[in-house]
Formats: structure tokens, C-alpha cells, sequence
């Protein structure tokens, strides 16, 4: 059931791209000039660890 909601349509290097940028956003809200627009960096953490993209999912799309 959980592979129909979030199918894996992310290749490897996609998913670690995405964790790195995600934890790069996120540390935006610890450091640096401290602005809540780091949370940003939740959608790109969470899609890489889990290894769907909700997006590819719509539009068939998978790398």
C-alpha cells in the first residue's frame, strides 16, 4: 500500500542532491541570518529520504 502512495521515482545521486540542499535550507534556521524561510529545506530532505517525489508522481515522471 505504501509503495502505491510513494512509489521510488528518484535515482540515487537525485536523493542525496536533495538530502544535502535540504539540510542546507534547514541550517538556514540555526545559522546564518536565521530566517524561518529555511524550513523550505524540509520538502527536498523529506522526498530524498524517502525516495518519491509527489510531483514525478503526478506527471509519470521518473528518473
Amino acid at each position: 500500500m505504501i509503495s502505491r502512495l510513494f512509489p521510488s521515482n528518484e535515482h540515487t545521486v537525485e536523493r542525496v542532491v536533495r538530502v544535502v540542499l535540504g539540510l542546507g535550507l534547514l541550517s538556514l534556521v540555526f545559522v546564518g541570518p536565521q530566517s524561518w524561510f529555511g524550513l523550505i529545506g524540509l520538502v527536498p530532505l523529506l522526498t530524498g529520504a524517502i525516495g518519491s517525489c509527489p510531483i514525478y508522481t503526478l506527471l509519470g515522471f521518473s528518473t
